[in-house]
């Protein structure tokens, strides 16, 4: 038997497929460009070639169909048939107040998630059409929502709290529910293992930063603060976001140049960050640490304010743990960019962080360790893996259910 992992997106659906009592994933793909030119199936299974198969005019339940076919190709297949995948787990951005942890989805579940769909309007939707294709496509599957907001929701009031009247929290849901939390869980889980510790007492900084960035301070396994709030824009610069900025400002830029609500919402998630600091066309980091290194001042400005920002987040976090025991990079940029690791921990040693510099620019894969054997404080990068954690609580979900 099977668990197969969803991950229904605007323009995407990635899968995965475990076994059910395993980590180690059968087959993979990705159906992507869903409503552009060019749409087409990537998958792979363990040990075998990438296949990629076009599908024209696509859309998530054809995505779906088709990642099935492929899962069980004659050749190319891994299994028998769709009886096989006894549960779909699926990645659902937002969970609200209510849904904190995996939860078979029923009818109430499914009404819940509609109607928080105005406090993740360009995700929730696409995560419930992938969860309608795979109720029509497998009937017979469990259905289970994994949700990036649920390792958040530990966060202790004065932690979620906004300073705005309490009763905007309480009659629209105004609060910081935190984003990248199924990472977040995936790679502390991960940090404790590597350390040899359990994770009570453990004290550790995730940081997430890929196109999107977020840092989470993490205390016995739990989140304890996080740098995403009431939606993903805010905390650290990012690629396309401007992260924190004051309100008063985006109220003034309204008001002087006459941007509407949804004009703005542009200018903040997809024209800023680093894709409008840096100056070279792109938000992807290797381009703009090449400009920064051919003498680009643009460039270099954009990496040291992206660099700082993670920087006081690390100072900020470790003094509401109280301590810090380890700082974790995650994420494509956090697991690749070992310039990005060295400023961002750049003149932190009076917490204790010292790198080891031979092992940050070591390309090696794999969890490993890349501080210095005098720093007090372990310094790690923990390549994440949002898949298995989704198929772990996945399961998890399944044995609660089963359980008299």
């Amino acid at each position: 038997m099977a668990i197969l992992t969803i991950n229904a997106g605007s323009s995407s659906v990635k899968f995965t497929l475990f076994p059910s009592d395993a980590d180690t994933p059968r087959a993979s793909g990705i159906v992507e460009r869903i409503g552009l030119e060019g749409t087409r199936l990537k998958a792979r299974r363990a040990g075998g070639e990438a296949v990629e198969t076009p599908v024209p005019g696509a859309d998530v339940d054809r995505a779906v169909e088709v990642i099935l076919e492929a899962l069980g190709h004659p050749q190319h297949g891994v299994i028998a048939g769709v009886g096989e995948i006894e549960a779909v787990g699926h990645r659902v951005v937002h969970g609200g107040e209510r849904l904190t942890r995996p939860v078979v989805l029923d009818e109430a579940a499914k009404a819940y998630l509609e109607s928080i769909v105005p406090l993740a309007p360009l995700h929730n939707p696409h995560h419930l059409r992938g969860i309608a294709a795979c109720e029509r496509h497998i009937p017979h599957a469990v259905q289970v929502a994994v949700f990036d907001t649920a390792f958040h929701a530990s966060l202790p009031r004065h932690a979620f709290l906004y300073g705005i009247p309490l009763r905007f929290h309480a009659e629209d849901g105004v609060r910081r529910y935190g984003f990248h939390g199924i990472s977040h869980k995936y790679v502390a889980g991960e940090a404790a293992r590597f350390l040899g510790r359990p994770p009570e007492g453990l004290r550790l900084v995730t940081c997430h930063l890929g196109n999107g960035c977020s840092v989470t301070a993490v205390r016995d396994g739990r989140s304890l603060d996080t740098s995403m709030g009431f939606t993903p824009l805010e905390g650290l610069l990012m690629g396309t976001r401007s992260g924190d900025i004051d309100p008063a400002a985006v109220l003034y830029l309204m008001e002087r140049h006459g941007f509407s609500p949804a004009a703005m919402n542009d200018l903040l998630n997809r024209r800023s960050g680093l894709l409008a600091l840096a100056g070279v066309g792109s938000n992807d980091v290797r381009d703009i640490l090449a400009a920064a290194r051919n003498g680009s001042n643009q460039a270099e400005l954009a990496v040291e304010m992206f660099c700082y920002r993670i920087r006081k987040t690390i100072g900020a976090y470790a003094a509401a743990l109280g301590g810090l025991d380890a700082v974790v990079f995650t994420a494509g940029i956090g697991e690749n960019a070992p310039e990005i690791r060295r400023r961002a921990l750049a003149d932190l040693g009076f917490l204790g962080i010292l790198l080891n510099e031979a092992l940050n620019e070591s390309p090696a894969a794999g969890p490993r360790a890349v501080h210095a054997a005098s720093s007090r404080v372990a310094v790690l990068v923990i390549p994440t893996n949002e898949e298995l954690e989704i198929a772990r609580e996945t399961r998890q979900a399944l044995a609660e259910q089963r359980r008299p």
